[in-house]
């Protein structure tokens, strides 16, 4: 066979795994394509628009843009007690929420991925709340406070943690028992013979398994507390004097309260800031542990 023979049939081929990649090319942006649309219009287009109306005096009550503010909005939020008062209070209430919802569903994870029949039941009665809408559980735990708890200011904002704990438990419970399926059940079995018990197992065994799942609970339960908002307005709407206003909630009163639109976009990309600070840390930790493994 003469190379000309030969060389025909590896152009060929050639040419039929370019077509392949052109066709799998519009194929995977046509699948792409509408979520790409919906990225950056409700995504990227508003994040553009509010940095632009951070640096004007954006208002309700005014047509366009407003005037031209450079970065008076910013120097008004950095020097402004109310904001830092209401920052404090998002993280003070992440500082007393996060613990509680991390070691608190990965226990009872553990509890009920050692039972062998019976696991939707639990499953089903942890996932529960996490479904009801925050009116509900709003409407719900104000009967259930009154009267007293959500009025003094000094148990108000811990209140809310309590609330936020019993709702939003089962979303970190069913993302540590799928962590806890997927731990081979060999391992469980060879530490067994080499006498080590339950306590052992998890302590040795079972919670360094879930390095990395423990890790993705902590940050997105660190971000969803950085960003509270309903529950707090619904049960104390910021109150009682301010005592449990956090920073959405500011932002809310003072761009729709206040109508002023700019020096709200100005509080809330500070806000955007310091949470992609946070996935920064988580982005920086997950690489730290693929590294180690």
């Amino acid at each position: 066979m003469t190379a000309a023979a030969i060389s025909v049939p590896k152009t060929a081929a050639k040419e039929a795994k370019r077509e392949r990649r052109r066709r799998g090319g519009w194929g995977n942006a046509g699948l792409l394509g509408p979520f790409l649309v919906f990225y950056l219009l409700f995504l990227v287009g508003p994040l553009i628009y509010d940095i632009v109306m951070s640096f004007f005096n954006t208002s309700l009550v005014l047509p366009g843009l407003g005037s031209f503010a450079g970065l008076a909005n910013y120097r008004e939020l950095f020097s402004d007690s109310r904001f830092w008062q209401a920052m404090w209070h998002t993280i003070l209430f992440t500082l007393v929420s996060t613990p509680p919802l991390v070691i608190i569903p990965l226990f009872f994870a553990i509890v009920v991925n050692r039972i062998k029949h019976g696991q939707w039941f639990f499953r089903l009665a942890f996932f529960l709340p996490y479904i009801l809408p925050s009116a509900v559980i709003a409407l719900v735990w104000t009967w259930l406070y009154e009267p007293g708890w959500v009025s003094s200011p000094n148990l108000a904002l811990y209140s809310i943690v309590i609330v936020t704990v019993w709702w939003t438990i089962g979303f970190n419970f069913v993302l540590y028992l799928a962590g806890l399926q997927d731990i081979p059940r060999d391992l469980y079995e060879a530490s067994a013979l080499d006498g080590a018990g339950r306590w052992k197992q998890t302590w040795r065994l079972t919670i360094p398994m879930l390095g990395r799942t423990i890790t993705l609970v902590t940050v997105l339960q660190i971000i969803a507390s950085l960003k509270i908002f309903d529950q707090v307005y619904l049960i104390t709407a910021g109150g009682p004097n301010y005592a449990t206003r956090t920073a959405i909630e500011y932002i809310y009163d003072t761009g729709f309260t206040d109508e002023r639109v700019g020096y709200a976009s100005a509080a809330s990309l500070v806000l955007f800031v310091v949470i992609l600070l946070v996935s920064f840390v988580w982005l920086a930790l997950v690489r730290k542990q693929e590294r180690g493994v």
